[in-house]
């Protein structure tokens, strides 16, 4: 069943707090990179988007998520909490010596955690794979893959955009967090990936631009006549570095920084307060 847009903006918050507090305990990078994506996780996680089951994570019939840019990985365990894969207590146990969700999602490390993950450009082919395997096999499983902006660059991915448009893969879903900052600047600058939509459908997928950080638009556009397509489906999903916290929204160096206790403070607060807490 899909949520509404407030529960899921509700859920978007709690979740933007959680991997706010985990980088600061863990004084881990990266929070830029979890705050963009959020609410992309939200709508499939908490929105009911994804058909899942929390008490049978290999359930058959599940949908399958890639996190290719597995250096946001506190926002997808945040999302995994949030559906209730792990409790929200565990999220403490980020990256921490012998603890079980580390900097990089690695398969099994926590239930729902469909494969391994960090280097940049293998996620969409392991994608791939999966939609295929389920097509060829009768299957129903989708295969949802989320990639950052950056990571557009490895001609890896252009390989699997192409391979999945020749093959018609329709139950492949990619969807690109275009928040236009990547390691050293924007992506205009390092390498600009423009027309990036209509690249896409050159390659033989379905492609739509949609706001990345809108609960109401990308619940709309899951449940549009977009997800029937006979075509692979690209969503390029334009979002905001930093996404809910003032001093982070646009800024590089939140790609790499650890927010410290007065930052972690105020960031929570900030979304808190927005969420009238």
């Amino acid at each position: 069943m899909i949520a509404s847009p407030s529960f899921v903006e509700a859920a978007a918050s709690e979740m933007r707090v959680n991997a706010i507090r985990m980088c600061h305990r863990a004084n881990a990078s990266h929070i830029g990179s979890c705050l963009s994506c959020m609410d992309v996780l939200a709508v499939l996680y908490a929105g009911g988007v994804l058909r899942l089951d929390s008490k049978n994570p290999d359930w058959e019939k599940r949908d399958y998520f890639i996190l290719s840019k597995g250096h946001a990985a506190a926002a997808l365990y945040s999302a995994l909490a949030q559906a209730g894969f792990i409790r929200k207590e565990e999220l403490a146990g980020y990256y921490t010596d012998g603890g079980k969700m580390p900097g990089h999602p690695s398969r099994g490390c926590v239930p729902g955690v469909e494969a391994s993950t960090g280097s940049l450009g293998h996620g969409l082919s392991l994608g791939c794979g999966m939609a295929l395997a389920a097509s060829l096999e009768g299957r129903k499983n989708r295969a949802f893959v989320l990639l950052s902006d950056g990571e557009m660059d490895e001609g890896s991915v252009w390989e699997a955009v192409l391979f999945a448009g020749a093959k018609k893969l329709s139950n492949l879903v990619a969807i690109v967090d275009y928040n236009k900052l990547q390691s050293f600047g924007t992506t205009r600058e390092v390498l600009d990936l423009e027309p990036l939509e209509a690249k896409f459908k050159s390659f033989g997928w379905e492609a739509v631009r949609a706001d990345g950080n809108s609960a109401k638009a990308l619940l709309e556009l899951f449940g549009s006549e977009f997800m029937e397509s006979g075509k692979p489906k690209a969503v390029i999903a334009d979002t905001t570095k930093g996404k809910g916290v003032s001093f982070m929204e646009g800024k590089l160096e939140w790609h790499y920084k650890s927010p410290s206790a007065d930052e972690c403070k105020q960031a929570a607060g900030e979304i808190e307060g927005k969420m009238g807490k």
